[in-house]
């Protein structure tokens, strides 16, 4: 079920819900009313109940069908009654408002917790992805006390594509429905929600093609490799990425086993994420450097393995295609300040985008890459140390860098989540369902574009038209 056209509802779905809404008053009305009313509304819940029977139910519509039947079973008996010995008032009201608090609980959670939409990547390109694991034997898996564990990461690349307007696109939160669904689950055990909540994320097809042939033409394309955020997964910046891939980027996007909130590996297995937090801040301070440390230089040896996958050491579609010259480390929140400390270690990396990551290397010392920095409208007496000390760690740059803050926005709003959680300001901010991810690539792609392809043109006014610009 794929089609929606109000509210995040499907035809079948609106017309449940009107059934629902028609059925729970019907009782209520006036004689010459009440029938038609009451047939009508029960004719339009069992045909859409068939319909979503056959589509597939979500979660979201169980209130409403179950308010509509239980107000559909009042109403009917209502109706063959003489009028002397209906139900009195006072006992069938609780009843009324109980069906109707159920259908409306439904249409909200439609409304608030719907399935994402991405929207169109703008660029000439179609997108394709690919999904590969790489396992580094030099480093030991620290997050196991096995001695022969060696550290694995899974990377998904989204890449310039060829258009196949025909193709299957691409599940959102893994390469199988049913990854899809342990990662839905994962995700929301994560943040302490009950493991449905998400479901709608697990239905979710992108924009892309999995391993779609690459766009021809033979050039080679700038490398943009990507963190998610503390206990996030590889896909969280999706549309993020497909823009960018639309606009002849490949983008690597890793997870980071024991840290991500669910790992899914070739073998089968399944890894949860190990992050907790001990209430204690300098202890959480320790962990948040050390799972950081782990992170950049995951995303050095990713830099390093799509080295040899150009080459032809390892087979991979993009064999060719990759200038690894022009390779950005960036990331989200715990991810961004992975990506400070990979650009800080490893000279490979040409650019840095902290997406409002708090920086964690315990000792910054000065670099070379440009960074663009994007933060949330942080509030006054919010997070007193946050901008500070990510100013201090730009001003280490010796190249010119940005501190780029976003009106309207929270944490999550560079993420996907605008498209598809509740859209409380609070949580994603208040820039709507797609203005947030818009924003992001934007503002990303303007900075991309200057410095690994050296772009012409006025870059901090172009980053001044999405928010409070502070160049370094």
């Amino acid at each position: 079920m794929t089609v929606t056209v109000f509210f995040g509802l499907s035809p079948a779905e609106l017309l449940a819900l009107a059934a629902a809404v028609v059925l729970v008053p019907a009782r209520w009305l006036p004689p010459g009313a009440r029938r038609p009313s009451t047939w009508a509304g029960a004719a339009a819940l069992a045909v859409s109940a068939t319909v979503l029977a056959v589509l597939g139910i979500r979660w979201q519509l169980i209130p409403v069908l179950a308010g509509g039947a239980i107000a559909l079973a009042f109403a009917v008996p209502s109706l063959l009654r003489r009028p002397a010995r209906r139900a009195r008032w006072w006992l069938a009201l609780p009843g009324s408002a109980a069906c109707l608090a159920l259908v409306l609980a439904g249409a909200a959670a439609a409304w608030a917790l719907p399935r994402p939409v991405f929207p169109e990547p703008s660029g000439a390109h179609a997108v394709g992805t690919t999904v590969v694991q790489w396992t580094d034997p030099e480093r030991a898996e620290t997050a196991t006390a096995r001695a022969d564990d060696r550290r694995t990461v899974v990377v998904q690349l989204w890449y310039p594509g060829q258009r196949d307007p025909a193709a299957r696109r691409a599940w959102y939160l893994g390469r199988t429905a049913r990854e899809a669904r342990l990662v839905a689950r994962g995700q929301a055990g994560y943040l302490g929600l009950p493991g449905f909540v998400l479901d709608e994320a697990a239905h979710a097809r992108t924009r892309s093609v999995p391993d779609a042939p690459v766009a021809s033409g033979g050039g080679r394309f700038p490398v943009v490799l990507f963190s998610p955020g503390l206990g996030g997964v590889r896909t969280q910046n999706t549309a993020w990425a497909e823009e960018l891939a639309s606009r002849g980027y490949v983008v690597a996007a890793l997870d980071h086993p024991y840290d991500s909130a669910v790992v899914t590996l070739a073998d089968g297995r399944t890894i949860r994420t190990r992050v907790a937090s001990t209430g204690d801040q300098a202890e959480d301070d320790r962990r948040a450097a050390g799972w950081t440390a782990v992170r950049a230089a995951d995303l050095g040896f990713v830099l390093t393995q799509l080295g040899r996958l150009d080459r032809g050491e390892i087979p991979g579609l993009l064999a060719g295609r990759l200038d690894l010259r022009r390779a950005a480390a960036t990331g989200h929140s715990l991810g961004g300040a992975a990506a400070l400390q990979a650009a800080r270690q490893d000279p490979r990396f040409a650019a840095v985008i902290d997406i409002d990551g708090f920086p964690r290397d315990p000792a910054p010392r000065p670099f070379g890459q440009p960074v663009l920095a994007l933060t949330h409208d942080v509030r006054p007496g919010e997070e007193p140390d946050y901008l500070s000390r990510l100013t201090r760690v730009l001003q280490l740059s010796t190249a010119t860098s940005y501190r780029l803050t976003v009106p309207g926005s929270a944490h999550l709003t560079f993420t996907d989540a605008p498209l598809f959680l509740p859209p409380l300001p609070a949580l994603v901010g208040s820039l709507g369902r797609t203005a947030g991810p818009r924003i992001t690539a934007a503002a990303t792609v303007a900075f991309l574009d200057a410095a690994l392809r050296g772009g012409s043109g006025d870059l901090a006014a172009t980053l001044s038209r999405y928010g409070h610009l502070t160049v370094l």
